[in-house]
């Protein structure tokens, strides 16, 4: 049993979005402390970019302090296997192995493509008050360099229910936040819907029942632009 689990930040930033979503398929009791990065300190543009250095999520379990998303995930995998959902993390060797691999595809080659459109599309428009202005050029650089993992993702899928197989696991987990703002705006769901087995795929993985609690914690307490 779970004890003593606290998250600290706002479930507006996908760091954090991705632990609750760990949280809820576990099934495991935690404190959300929420941290509103922009009214206390007024850094609107650094904590949109979420890409705080300083840790845009930090978790903490006893004396234990982890503040990089997807290594929580792994450690809440880890440490409670049989709580919630027992093969999200794979239910062996080989099994992690593969979903290490999109973990790390994820983070490089799919996280900051669609970081940037993430900010670009859905946040961007929210600022204008303060100046800011959506950049195209870096909003077709980076649609194309995301088209080209979604294409090599469409193949994989046209093979698999999921990324590292035929049940969703921290491999799928790992790609709802950013998703979901860029399918959000009109520009960024036509990335997703113009791939066949993306769009079956995405639209599978974001109906389950702990990524909607998520997004409904976003939309009940958005933090940064209340």
């Amino acid at each position: 049993m779970a004890a003593g689990l606290q998250v600290f930040g706002q479930p507006a930033s996908t760091d954090v979005a991705r632990v609750l979503t760990c949280l809820f398929e576990k099934n495991l009791e935690f404190e959300l402390v929420r941290i509103d990065t922009f009214k206390t300190h007024h850094k609107l543009p650094e904590f949109i970019r979420l890409r705080d250095p300083n840790g845009q999520v930090t978790f903490k379990h006893g004396d234990k302090t982890l503040v990089e998303s997807r290594d929580i995930c792994r450690y809440l995998c880890t440490q409670f296997p049989n709580d919630g959902n027992k093969i999200l993390y794979g239910p062996g060797a080989l099994e992690r192995a593969s979903i290490e691999q999109w973990l790390q595809a994820e983070a490089q080659n799919f996280g900051p493509p669609s970081s940037a459109l993430v900010f670009q599309l859905a946040f961007v428009p929210h600022l204008s008050h303060l100046g800011i202005r959506q950049d195209h050029d870096v909003i077709d650089e980076n649609e194309d360099k995301l088209k080209q993992v979604l294409d090599v993702y469409d193949e994989i899928l046209s093979k698999n229910e999921y990324l590292a197989g035929d049940e969703f696991t921290l491999a799928d987990l790992s790609h709802l936040p950013n998703s979901h703002y860029i399918v959000s705006t009109e520009r960024g769901r036509k990335l997703f819907t113009n791939k066949k087995n993306v769009a079956k795929w995405y639209d599978k993985i974001s109906k389950r029942k702990t990524w909607e609690q998520v997004v409904k914690m976003q939309t009940e307490h958005p933090g940064a632009f209340e």
